[in-house]
């Protein structure tokens, strides 16, 4: 029996598709699941796990969930690796900011350069016998929000996988991750649509097939302000503070899980077509598209065997 269930949360719209003999009880679980993961990974929430380590920055340690644990041990490692534009401590500068909130705002350059002082991924020391984070300098805070979903969303199919659950569509407000084969389709692929950064209506410019793989686009299109006829997007440059300089206005990329596909739209935003063919040309496992500002679509060649043509869509 197919089924899907839709809730918002996490500061998006959460669906979940299934195809199950007994898919009711199975969706009630996974949302319940979704809810208790939101609370320990989440920096908007006062109350969450994670906001815990952060209000303890500069004054002692906290002991963690191996989960919650696992994924900060994981972002620490990406966000030291040169050129990476992630950095999972740059929590002060985000909320200095807002971009996505009603009161979003253009700090002062000042205030900047000192939240600058307290975003070094160096500065979160880990124990990993104990599971303790350290947040060695007062007023840091570990910004998850660049993996977080991708991470929920693998912990999600684990579960779906033990519910003996045959196929499944988890899309986390646009992050997605397929598991075998869409029952409703004849090729057995799941339809993806890639959409138009520059068009208002959410019109798509590509159609993927996607089977047992995960698609996350990272894009400036939707989080974003305006001052004083300039426009501020949300994707921050951890060396600068500012919103990250670029004609892309969206990079979407295939890997095997969603994490994996999380952290490289994150990583890699902003980085120059040559720079991704390279770093995929080795992986057959992985696929890009990036678009541009001025309309211009860039694929790695691994992108051929999920296109279709937007005519095929049923």
């Amino acid at each position: 029996m197919f089924h899907q269930k839709s809730q918002k949360m996490m500061g998006t719209l959460v669906s979940i598709t299934i195809f199950s003999s007994n898919p009711l009880p199975i969706l009630e679980e996974a949302f319940e699941l979704l809810a208790n993961l939101e609370k320990r990974f989440s920096a908007n929430d006062p109350d969450s796990e994670l906001m815990q380590v952060n209000y303890a920055a500069g004054s002692h340690s906290r002991s963690v969930h191996k989960d919650l644990f696992h994924l900060i041990e994981f972002g620490k490692k990406n966000s030291l690796i040169a050129g990476s534009r992630l950095n999972i401590a740059i929590g002060p500068l985000v909320k200095e900011w807002k971009i996505g909130f009603r009161d979003a705002k253009l700090p002062e350059a000042d205030v900047i350069r000192q939240k600058l002082k307290i975003t070094n991924p160096k500065d979160i020391i880990l124990s990993k016998q104990d599971k303790k984070v350290f947040l060695r300098q007062k007023g840091m805070e570990i910004d998850l929000g660049a993996l977080a979903k991708g991470y929920i969303a693998d912990l999600l199919l684990d579960f779906l996988k033990k519910q003996a659950v045959s196929a499944a569509l988890i899309n986390l407000g646009g992050n997605i991750l397929t598991y075998g084969p869409n029952p409703k389709r004849q090729d057995g692929n799941w339809q993806i649509g890639i959409q138009d950064p520059s068009s208002k209506l959410k019109k798509e410019v590509l159609l993927l097939g996607i089977r047992n793989k995960a698609i996350v686009t990272s894009g400036i299109y939707e989080r974003y302000f305006s001052h004083q006829n300039a426009v501020y997007h949300h994707i921050l440059d951890p060396m600068t503070g500012y919103p990250i300089k670029t004609d892309m206005t969206s990079l979407t990329i295939i890997a095997p899980s969603a994490l994996e596909a999380e952290l490289l739209s994150s990583r890699w935003f902003g980085q120059a077509p040559s720079e991704l063919y390279r770093h995929i040309k080795s992986n057959k496992d992985l696929a890009f598209i990036c678009i541009t500002k001025n309309k211009k679509i860039t694929a790695s060649p691994s992108i051929l065997p999920y296109l279709y043509h937007t005519k095929e869509r049923g």
